[in-house]
């Protein structure tokens, strides 16, 4: 009876001990999961929160050589959206989307299917040379296209030149759009071959020989089977490839000076809003251009994720 009554009476002295001890334990991760997030919290506040707190805050003013800085508020968004060169280059990207997004995604998609059909040494080996684009600078890829579209000095003027022809002119007016297409495609369907590649890795093979045993043949299983169970991915580089796509900048940019008179500075809003703030030190428009333009691709990509989570697929 003794033993009982001390049992009971140190139950809570010892559920005290295991509270605190608990109390240590919890406190001692929190402070271990501080530690490692620390060092990206910082850089992440420092390098992206910091500057487009400060892009921000110079959006809502204006200098101007007589009356100095002042607060404009919204001024600077409505001149944005009013003004035909952002206009201009917006509907050039969304054009520019309407073509390129698809191109990139059946080429991303087409080439997943072959290689996930075959399993040789080829295969690993064309995986690899797809990818490559993808790993190489976006400067140096520019560069390159550059020279191979050139009329002067490229090739393609010695191969239609032994034929008594002209080469096309990819960076002509009315040739620029095709060839800045090309050089997207080019750059990036490889990446997203490598997404889609691994979706379809995931992909239990037993439904495939089930369907095979229905008498399913292979296009019925790509287009019935592998391309349905991978509608994820697809969603997935869909959002990615609107995102890049409307923010176009690196290639025209770079491509500029080898097509004189084709490519201007307000070819895309992104290099509207470069030649604004650092070609004619208007930083404050510049950044509204940049914000205006990252409003719309927000609301593009919130509303495509909207829609396709509603129906669960876009297929």
């Amino acid at each position: 009876m003794t033993l009982l009554i001390d049992d009971e009476k140190s139950a809570p002295r010892r559920q005290g001990r295991t509270r605190r001890s608990r109390g240590k334990v919890s406190l001692r991760e929190h402070v271990m999961g501080w530690l490692f997030v620390g060092p990206f919290g910082i850089v992440f506040l420092a390098l992206l929160i910091a500057p487009l707190a400060y892009a921000l805050y110079l959006s809502l003013f204006q200098k101007k050589l007589i009356g100095g800085t002042s607060f404009v508020f919204l001024d600077n968004y409505v001149k944005a959206f009013t003004d035909p060169s952002f206009l201009s280059g917006a509907w050039f990207v969304i054009r520019f989307s309407l073509v390129a997004i698809p191109l990139q995604i059946l080429v991303a998609l087409a080439m997943a299917l072959i290689l996930d059909g075959v399993t040789s040494m080829f295969a690993r080996f064309s995986r690899l040379m797809i990818f490559l684009p993808y790993a190489i600078p976006t400067v140096i890829g520019a560069v390159m296209w550059g020279f191979l579209y050139s009329k002067s000095f490229g090739p393609l003027s010695d191969v239609f030149g032994l034929f008594g022809a002209a080469p096309p002119d990819f960076l002509s007016n009315n040739l620029i759009f095709y060839g800045l297409v090309n050089v997207v495609t080019w750059q990036w369907a490889g990446y997203y071959m490598i997404i889609l590649y691994a979706a379809l890795q995931g992909v239990d093979p037993a439904l495939y020989e089930a369907a095979r045993m229905d008498g399913a043949g292979a296009w019925q299983v790509a287009l019935r089977i592998k391309i349905p169970l991978i509608a994820p991915a697809l969603i997935l580089i869909l959002v990615f490839s609107l995102i890049g796509t409307l923010q176009f900048f690196n290639e025209p940019q770079i491509l500029r000076s080898l097509a004189a008179g084709t490519i201007g500075p307000d070819f895309t809003p992104n290099m509207y809003a470069y030649q604004q703030a650092f070609a004619l030190a208007n930083f404050n428009y510049g950044s509204a251009i940049s914000f205006a333009l990252g409003g719309v691709v927000f609301i593009g990509v919130y509303a495509f994720l909207f829609f396709t989570r509603k129906r669960r697929s876009f297929l």
